[in-house]
């Protein structure tokens, strides 16, 4: 190894000057680290260019409703890391788990009890728990931001569509209950036709996520939270493509044949149901859990 492959990492460390100090400490660890990682590998010209090339089309790829490069992020367990370093939330809260690439500002406010997913294809699933504090007493006023694919796993902004389908908002009264009616949540491929599948294929991994339905909670002075309901009978629990399963997101979702809904109402068709009951952190105490971990 010659001395400039050495030297150049704290000439390039040298040459900065950051008013911002937070910037120039991840900026200094940055560089360290990719250069580790370039003598480690001993990276070819090549190998080098690919890799620009990679990250100009991941660039290309993004658009208004598709975010390749959150897509990258999630797959090499970077969201998940961040997450993790950002949320140390206290024993008994609701987990936080990675937003992913289909989040759509702008879901409609509808009454409680709502069928958010009319016309979604899918099985129908009733919905319905609580949120409560950190002492289980019950949030009025919490509001739940929700979406889901439909029950072929597919999101309304693939469908080419304009038009939002299994997406609302609702907020909890004075009991903090929720209830609605959506889909059961299918299995589903990431976008694959992009540099992110093509890379998941020359590492030799498949690209599923297992059925979730998306949550982001939020209720005044408490933390807000982004999160998932799992089936407990979905496939790729064990090897969710972008690393977001935790063990307490997982829940029961129980078959019902055709007949008397939670509603009132009558399906012709089996059903499901899902309790689930959501926890928030004080903001406060969150922050301070932050703070000292």
């Amino acid at each position: 190894m010659t001395s400039r492959e050495i030297t150049i990492t704290e000439e390039a460390i040298g040459r900065m000057a950051p008013g911002d100090a937070r910037f120039g400490q991840v900026m200094t660890s940055l560089i360290r680290h990719l250069h580790d990682f370039v003598r480690d590998v001993q990276l070819t010209e090549q190998e080098w260019m690919a890799a620009i090339q990679f990250l100009t089309q991941t660039g290309k790829t993004c658009t208004d409703k598709r975010q390749e490069f959150i897509l990258l992020s999630d797959t090499l367990g970077v969201s998940i890391l961040v997450d993790a370093i950002n949320n140390r939330l206290p024993e008994g809260a609701t987990e936080q788990t990675v937003l992913g690439p289909y989040y759509w500002e702008g879901a409609p406010e509808m009454p409680m009890g709502s069928d958010i997913a009319k016309g979604t294809v899918g099985e129908p699933c009733f919905y319905s728990g609580r949120i409560t504090d950190m002492n289980n007493r019950p949030i009025k006023g919490a509001l739940l931001d929700i979406w889901s694919g439909d029950g072929e796993g597919n999101y309304d902004m693939q469908l080419g569509s304009n038009e939002m389908r299994a997406r609302a908002k609702l907020v909890t009264g004075e009991d903090g209950r929720y209830w609605f009616r959506s889909i059961k949540p299918a299995y589903y491929p990431v976008p694959t036709d992009g540099p992110v599948g093509a890379m998941l294929r020359a590492m030799g991994r498949h690209p599923n996520r297992p059925g979730h339905v998306h949550f982001i909670l939020s209720a005044p002075g408490h933390r807000t939270i982004v999160t998932h309901i799992f089936p407990s009978d979905s496939p790729f629990l064990d090897s969710d493509t972008v690393f977001g399963v935790k063990d307490t997101l997982i829940a029961a979702f129980t078959r019902h044949e055709p007949g008397i809904a939670p509603d009132g109402t009558r399906s012709d068709v089996p059903f499901h149901t899902c309790e689930y009951n959501f926890q928030l952190a004080p903001a406060q105490q969150a922050s301070q859990q932050q703070r000292s971990a």
